[in-house]
């Protein structure tokens, strides 16, 4: 796109450099090989901040520009721009490299931690400010995950509109016993919904899939290999990653967001605190009760800021760097 855009404007790029935050690929995906592009177009050098983990490419991109001549700089792994350009596509870095998404949970809640009342009100504890600003990090999501709690209690779309964005994100729902409405509003034509079950149920999988969904049977089982009656979140990244998932965005309720804090499969969160006290309620995650402090998940803060009336915190579990 950068060199038809220069050709568009009437620039000659023959002798230019090309500054690049990933690899160039040498293999046929969705688009041809950009280092072939690169080379087509008499670029004479390539600055580089990160080899590309994909093992289709891996170095072969800079070897087959470096053989035609072309001038090949990479950074240290350690550089800011190399750390900078892996923060842009951590996605990507963790579906190569783990073969999972890179898992961003979002929660909205009030200053002492409640999400929804007692009674279920949960709409809407933070400010139209924060609600689009949650849309922004949804709509750079390749999915957003729910579980079936949420469904069936908020009927919600859970797709981007407060925001521009030339696509909607994939939905995946945790349904562990197939109660997914044929009537769910977020059945959205060309949208893929992949739901995550742990209960074989051919009729319903069948009226699901007529209504645009794919059903995926994952079931759990404990450390004694007995069915557990819930979907094996694990193994639900793991197919997700094979699925081309690089971002999964989480906006479920405090069950399935404990059980996927416990099981140490997340990796962000993106927190919005209102400047308000709700009492009790239903709480962010259900993880407890510990019984020791050194139980718990530590956290590396990355940003707060404010967000309308609201404080925005982007935590990030410790050891989760960006590769």
């Amino acid at each position: 796109m950068a060199l038809r855009d220069a050709a568009a404007q009437g620039h000659s790029v023959v002798g230019a450099t090309a500054y690049v935050t990933l690899e160039p690929c040498s293999h046929h995906g969705r688009t041809g090989p950009c280092c072939d592009a690169l080379i087509a177009a008499g670029i004479k050098k390539v600055v580089a901040t990160n080899l590309d983990p994909n093992p289709l490419v891996a170095g072969q991109g800079f070897a087959r520009l470096r053989a035609a001549g072309v001038e090949v700089e990479l950074l240290d792994p350690t550089d800011p721009l190399a750390i900078a350009s892996r923060e842009l596509n951590i996605g990507f870095f963790s579906r190569m490299i783990r073969k999972t998404p890179w898992v961003r949970m979002k929660v909205a809640a009030s200053l002492d931690g409640t999400t929804a009342l007692d009674n279920g009100a949960s709409q809407w504890i933070t400010s139209p400010q924060a609600r689009a600003d949650g849309h922004a990090w949804r709509a750079r999501s390749c999915a957003i995950l729910t579980g079936i709690g949420t469904v069936l209690a908020d009927k919600p779309r859970l797709d981007v509109r407060l925001v521009d964005t030339p696509r909607q994100p994939h939905l995946v729902v945790v349904d562990s016993g197939l109660q997914t409405p044929l009537d769910a509003p977020f059945f959205i034509a060309g949208r893929a919904v992949f739901i995550y079950s742990a209960a074989q149920n051919d009729a319903k999988q069948a009226a699901l899939e007529a209504v645009g969904a794919k059903v995926i049977y994952l079931p759990g089982h404990d450390a004694q290999g007995q069915p557990t009656g819930k979907v094996d979140l694990a193994a639900m990244l793991k197919d997700l990653g094979q699925r081309e998932i690089n971002e999964l965005h989480v906006e479920a309720g405090f069950k399935l967001n404990g059980s996927l804090v416990r099981e140490g499969l997340v990796d962000e969160f993106v927190v919005y605190l209102a400047p308000k006290l709700l009492g009790q309620g239903a709480g962010m995650f259900n993880i407890g009760p510990l019984t020791e402090l050194a139980q718990g998940v530590a956290l590396d803060f990355q940003s707060t800021e404010m967000v309308g009336p609201d404080l925005r915190i982007v935590a990030r579990v410790q050891g989760r760097d960006a590769f």
